[in-house]
């Protein structure tokens, strides 16, 4: 799996270290050096762990973390130079899963990150695939085939169906998807949504007017419908 993670630090020597390490590891790095930043990109983008100083320039990595809490519970490791119990307390307090003080070394930066990605998104390589009729969809390699061709999907709109794919028969409402889908912070309006499982259907459905798997739920939003399979 292709991890994303955010650092937002207003050390931009300290960014081009970290990005230079962790990227070296097969993770995708993203930078942002205050809290204006970061909630533009987390607003258009989804990320799988965030790596938050807690002094920047416009507020505090705890203000942000807070916020953040209100909608998404993607993992936070604080990498602060404030080291004091009453400072690490509040950063768990807050919804921080780890705290790492500085300085620190690069060696036990990327521990304290395949650690808590670990934890959180599990150990198992073993591929994940989920099928529906003439439709395979290889969530670890990202990959869509359709009657054995591949079919070219968008990053967007891989995502959005890898998220119906993780929550199979199951109703999804709208906001839930465009917040796990577009990011917790995401401006995009609900018809932006319509307009990808629009295409989605006219990439996998035999008759995207008449839906067989993605099923729009009245009133609640979408759902992948994957015949005899919970």
């Amino acid at each position: 799996m292709d991890y994303s993670i955010l650092i937002i630090d207003d050390d931009r020597d300290l960014h081009m270290v970290i990005a230079d390490m962790l990227t070296g590891y097969g993770y995708k790095v993203s930078s942002a050096f205050d809290t204006e930043e970061a909630f533009d990109l987390l607003s258009k983008n989804t990320y799988h762990l965030l790596l938050l100083d807690i002094n920047l320039p416009d507020s505090d990595g705890f203000a942000l973390c807070k916020e953040l809490r209100k909608v998404s519970t993607v993992p936070v490791i604080f990498a602060s130079a404030r080291t004091s119990e009453d400072d690490r307390i509040s950063g768990y307090e807050i919804g921080g899963d780890d705290y790492l003080p500085k300085p620190y070394s690069m060696k036990e930066l990327l521990a304290h990150v395949q650690a808590l990605l670990r934890r959180t998104y599990g150990f198992s390589e073993e591929e994940k695939i989920v099928t529906f009729g003439d439709v395979t969809v290889n969530m670890t390699a990202r990959t869509v085939t359709r009657k054995g061709e591949t079919v070219s999907l968008s990053l967007r709109e891989f995502d959005l169906l890898a998220f119906l794919c993780e929550h199979k028969n199951q109703a999804m409402p709208k906001d839930k998807i465009l917040t796990s889908v577009w990011g917790a912070f995401m401006t995009s309006e609900a018809s932006t949504l319509t307009v990808h499982i629009r295409w989605l259907r006219e990439k996998l459905e035999d008759d995207p007017a008449d839906p067989k798997y993605i099923k729009t739920v009245y009133k609640v939003g979408y759902m992948l419908e994957v015949p005899g399979d919970a």
